[in-house]
């Protein structure tokens, strides 16, 4: 449950610095701004893997661009879905899943550790030490 929340606070946040950074995309209030970051992870986490799987074909022609694609539909389906999220057009939406996709990568990393695991804060293993020698050539 714990690691849901923070999935869904990270999703937020970058909904939010979206709606900031990107003209055309828009809340209305903090509910539909909450709603949209849920349905988003939601259908990231469903409907996503199962679209990327059937157009794979067209992700191997295009070098992986048409994810962008994708990623702008599911932007459209959400904005149509939730009252008070507003998105312009396609191209706003192909905008805004790129700055979505940055800010979560980004303040995802202070979330996860190298493990895999979800932590609250930054977890650091116990650094090990290594016994050895170094070789040098003289």
């Amino acid at each position: 449950m714990k690691e849901f929340l923070i999935r869904w606070f990270v999703t937020t946040l970058s909904v939010l610095g979206a709606t900031w950074l990107i003209p055309g995309l828009s809340c209305d209030s903090n509910g539909a701004l909450l709603g949209a970051a849920l349905l988003l992870g939601i259908i990231n986490a469903l409907v996503r893997p199962v679209l990327l799987l059937l157009s794979l074909p067209f992700i191997i022609v295009t070098m992986g661009f048409f994810i962008l694609v994708i990623n702008a539909l599911l932007i459209l389906f959400v904005s149509k879905v939730i009252p008070g999220f507003h998105v312009a057009g396609f191209w706003t939406a192909l905008f805004a899943g790129i700055v979505i996709g940055l800010i979560s990568w980004i303040l995802s990393s202070f979330f996860r550790s190298s493990d895999g695991h979800v932590y609250p804060v930054t977890h650091h293993p116990q650094i090990k030490q290594v016994q050895g020698r170094v070789v040098s050539e003289e």
